[in-house]
Parts: C-alpha cells; sequence; structure tokens
C-alpha cells in the first residue's frame, strides 16, 4: 500500500543570507572538493544498497484479498477462504512473505453478481495488491472495478472464460477447457462410445467441442450430446437417454460424462437410481464434480463412481507433494473442518498463495503495489510449486497459442481413477492438452 509521504516539521535552514561574508576561493573549491567526496561516498553507498542511508527496506504489511460463496447454497465454498487465513497465520508465524506481515481479508461473494462486485470494490477500497485463490461465477462483476485499479487477479478457480482472456488474469491451470478436453483424451483410451450430460446452456453449448477434441485424439466418434436443464431437482430422464446411448458399446465400453457443475451430485442420485436397468457403463468426470469426499459420499467402492475415470489439475490428494499443504492446514487451521485437502478450491488456493509469496519475495525491499506485483510475474517470474503443476510463467512467450483462452500458461492435466473406493493416479506425471485446446476449430 502507498502510504503518506513524509514531511519534515524542522524550520528550514537557508544556505545564504545577506549577514554572511563572501567565502574566499580557496574555501569555495574546498567546500566543492567536500561536497563532491561526499556525493561519491552517497553514490557508491546507494549501488551497493539499493537504498537511501536510514531509508531501509520497505516492511509495510502486504493486503490481500480472497474470495468464494459462503453459505450460498449449492455453491458453498468456504475451504478457500479458510485456506487463505490459514496459509497467512503460517507465513507470518515463519515471519512473514520477505519480513512483511501477510494480512488477509475475505469476502462472501454470496453466488451472486452483487456479491462479486461488492467483493471486488472492497479488495480496491482495502488497497489489495492482489486478489488471490478465489471462486466466482459473475467474472464481468468483479473484473471491471479490479482492472480499473490495476490490481491483478491470481490463481482464480478458472471457472470462467474471462479468467483466460482479461490481461490482469493470472489463472495457475488450465481451467474447465483443459479439465474437459483432458478427459476426452482419458476415455479415447478406454472407452468406444461417450454421452455427454450437460447444461442447455450458451457455457454447456462449448462443451461437447472440448470433450470431442480429445475424443479425437484416439480416433473416437463425437459424444452423444445430451441436454439437461440447468436448474433441474432430478435427471432422471437424461440419465436413461445417456444409458442407452451406450449400452450397445458392450459392457465396460460405453461411458457417461456428467458435466452439470454444482447439479452433479443431482445427477448422480438419478443414475444410481437408473443404472441397473442397462449393461454395466463407466463414468467419467472432470475434478471439481468429482473428488474424494464425493466417492465416499456416494458409496466409496460400492458406489456409482467405483471404475471412474477422473481428469484433474493436480496430483491427487494422497500424493506426497500435498505434504506441506497438509502440515499447514495440520498447524495453523486446527480443527477448521471447513478445508478439506482434497478439494480443488482449497488446492488452487494453495497454488495461488505460492505464486503470491513468490512474487512478493522477488519484489525485494521496495514498497509491495498491485503494479509492482504485476510487473513481477509480467517481467518472466518463474514459480516452482513443488512439482504441483510445471513451473509457472506469464512472461508473452510463455502463454500458450490457444485462440481462445490467451492468457492459459498451463494446459497439463492428470489421469486419475477410482479403485476400491479411493482416487488414485491411473498414469503418473502430467498430460499436455495445449495441442489439443490450439487444434479446435473456431467458434
Amino acid at each position: 500500500m502507498t502510504g503518506s509521504p513524509r514531511t519534515s516539521t524542522r524550520p528550514a535552514r537557508f544556505l545564504t543570507s545577506r549577514f554572511s561574508r563572501p567565502r574566499a576561493p580557496r574555501a569555495r573549491a574546498l567546500g566543492a572538493l567536500r561536497r563532491t567526496t561526499a556525493l561519491t561516498a552517497l553514490t557508491a553507498l546507494v549501488g551497493a544498497c539499493g537504498v537511501l542511508p536510514g531509508s531501509g527496506p520497505d516492511r509495510s504489511p502486504v493486503t490481500v484479498m480472497t474470495w468464494a460463496p459462503e453459505r450460498a447454497g449449492g455453491a458453498d465454498l468456504p475451504g478457500i477462504p479458510a485456506m487463505a487465513r490459514a496459509f497467512a497465520r503460517w507465513v507470518n508465524a515463519e515471519g512473514g512473505i520477505g519480513g512483511r506481515e501477510l494480512e488477509v481479508i475475505t469476502c462472501n461473494e454470496r453466488n451472486d453478481a452483487a456479491g462479486a462486485s461488492e467483493c471486488a470494490h472492497r479488495a480496491v477500497a482495502e488497497e489489495a495488491v492482489a486478489v488471490v485463490g478465489s471462486y466466482s461465477q459473475h467474472s464481468r462483476a468483479f473484473l471491471g472495478p479490479l482492472e480499473s485499479a490495476g490490481i491483478p487477479y491470481i490463481g482464480g478457480y478458472g471457472v470462467t472464460e474471462d479468467e483466460f482472456t482479461r490481461a490482469l488474469s493470472y489463472p495457475v491451470h488450465g481451467g474447465q477447457p483443459a479439465l474437459t478436453a483432458g478427459l476426452g483424451r482419458q476415455l479415447a483410451a478406454h472407452c468406444t462410445d461417450v454421452a455427454l450430460v450437460r447444461p442447455d446452456t450458451a457455457a454447456g453449448d462449448e462443451l461437447p467441442v472440448l470433450l470431442n477434441g480429445g475424443l479425437a485424439t484416439g480416433r473416437r466418434p463425437a459424444a452423444h450430446d445430451v441436454m439437461a436443464e440447468e436448474e433441474a431437482t432430478e435427471y432422471t430422464r437424461q440419465a436413461r437417454e445417456a444409458l442407452s446411448r451406450v449400452s450397445a458399446a458392450g459392457p465396460g465400453k460405453g461411458c457417461v460424462v456428467s458435466a452439470l457443475g454444482e447439479r452433479t451430485r443431482t445427477f448422480t442420485d438419478s443414475f444410481r437410481r437408473v443404472r441397473a436397468d442397462y449393461p454395466p457403463v463407466r463414468v467419467g468426470a472432470v475434478f471439481g464434480s468429482v473428488d474424494q469426499s464425493a466417492v465416499d459420499r456416494t458409496g466409496g467402492g460400492s458406489g456409482p463412481y467405483e471404475g471412474a475415470y477422473v481428469c484433474g489439475w493436480y496430483p491427487v490428494s494422497s500424493d506426497p507433494r500435498w505434504a506441506p499443504l497438509r502440515k499447514v492446514i495440520g498447524a495453523h487451521a486446527f480443527d477448521d473442518n471447513r478445508i478439506d485437502p482434497a478439494d480443488a478450491g482449497v488446492q488452487t488456493t494453495w497454488v495461488a498463495y505460492t505464486v503470491l509469496r513468490e512474487a512478493v519475495e522477488a519484489i525485494g525491499g521496495a514498497e509491495v503495489t498491485a503494479r509492482g506485483v504485476r510487473d513481477v510475474l509480467d517481467g518472466g517470474l518463474r514459480v516452482d510449486t513443488g512439482g504441483l503443476t510445471p513451473v509457472l510463467s506469464w512472461r508473452f512467450e510463455d502463454l500458450l497459442a490457444v485462440r481462445e483462452f490467451p492468457r492459459a500458461v498451463n494446459a497439463n492435466v492428470t489421469f486419475q481413477s477410482v479403485r476400491d473406493g479411493r482416487l488414485v493416479a491411473a498414469r503418473p506425471g502430467f498430460v499436455d492438452v495445449s495441442a489439443t485446446l490450439e487444434d479446435l476449430p473456431a467458434r
């Protein structure tokens, strides 16, 4: 934050007065020599230390904001702001970021445009240097105020297209596009016929294109497109339609993909009730709609997700690379059960705050401002996330050549599956789907 300029209360000293006697030429020469010597010493000191004597490095707190919907029904994501606060407690207990205290302000986005706008305006009023690791479906309501104030948006959940097109957005993963295209690639190796159940909306219209792009890499036919009402309370008709479309593929060769966002749980209830009437099929899903808690909630190894194929942004939650996150939760989140280390929102918030920490430390002793954070990110900062993602960088040359998602820098995904009720890695390492995204037809 930029403070008020310091002003001296001491009276000014006049260098000359009408009562002073003129200096002799030798005295003037000696004075000039002394001033030159002092200036040379001062210049050397500034060059060596980067600061004027007595000014010292800036140690003012670093203020950021994190928002997500809380107490908002099906879109309730309290683990995101809770993780942000736990991260702040951890780094402050370790001495802060570069010796500065991290101050995290959280905001309830309420899952509506008005709430998103209010949170963004509050970030501006609080002079936040960044909005970090947040979730909102209402990008048009929050990105405008942030851009007007020059505040970067680091590591949002990636639920909106704007997060991959706007100049002040710094995504840490490939969002829904990478997951959907990646799931298509994963299913292409196992399924001869696929049915996609998705919302009958403009956003939903993009999902078949992404999934089919992935299926095409394995020379599989396009998925059967089963449209559903976005706010339906049950999906029995859509579940039966999807099952009937892929049942001819043979046992285990047909796959049903649900891409209904927060309504995926509702679809799964309908699907479970009718699936026994059809030959066995596999389920395909993207991480976020299906995670370990969803598998546990629906019956574990005897539930509908057993044998499912899941595409994620990160390694599975049991991977040792998540050990630092689990340690911070255990030490600084106490008994806060809102923070699930297997939740995609919690994981993305951890990665986003890792980026913030690296950016602030790269600024060094200068004052930390929103402009300074942007300059560091745009200037080639490379962030090592401990293997949770590839090394991240947002230089122009690091942006992927994906026509519809020009701010994307990471299109790597992981292939996972459910075995004996546990979400495990289906193959080691990351799968880069940037080429699949680049080859998608123009809209």
